[in-house]
């Protein structure tokens, strides 16, 4: 077998925006590794390469449980940085600490954040 085809062979001849192609693909690339870690132990790993304490992660794991639908599909590195900003209350500081703990940028948890609901 060969190479898999980048996304921009599949941008030429589909109507569907970059983002889309690229949300495909990483979703296809996720089922294809198999079964990743429930969001609970991507939100544990980000507090603790944050330093937050034990509070703070349990208000980021009640932000998720209402946000179920929120979250399906997206990157769980930015959706444990986004809970737990807003489990902080927004604090700036923190969410430029957050975005280096998950390995996201500050928009990406920004804009995650906006689609929760707190």
């Amino acid at each position: 077998m060969g190479e898999p085809r980048p996304p921009e062979d599949f941008l030429k001849c589909s109507k569907a925006d970059k983002s889309a192609v690229k949300r495909a693909a990483w979703r296809l690339n996720e089922a294809a590794r198999g079964r990743r870690p429930p969001i609970e132990d991507y939100v544990k790993i980000v507090a603790a390469r944050a330093g937050l304490p034990a509070p703070v992660v349990r208000r980021a794991l009640e932000v998720l449980a209402g946000n179920r639908k929120a979250v399906l599909g997206r990157n769980p590195w930015v959706l444990a940085a986004a809970a737990l900003w807003l489990a902080t209350y927004k604090e700036y500081g923190m969410l430029i600490r957050l975005a280096e703990a998950a390995g996201a940028t500050v928009e990406a948890v920004k804009s995650a954040a906006r689609r929760m609901r707190v």
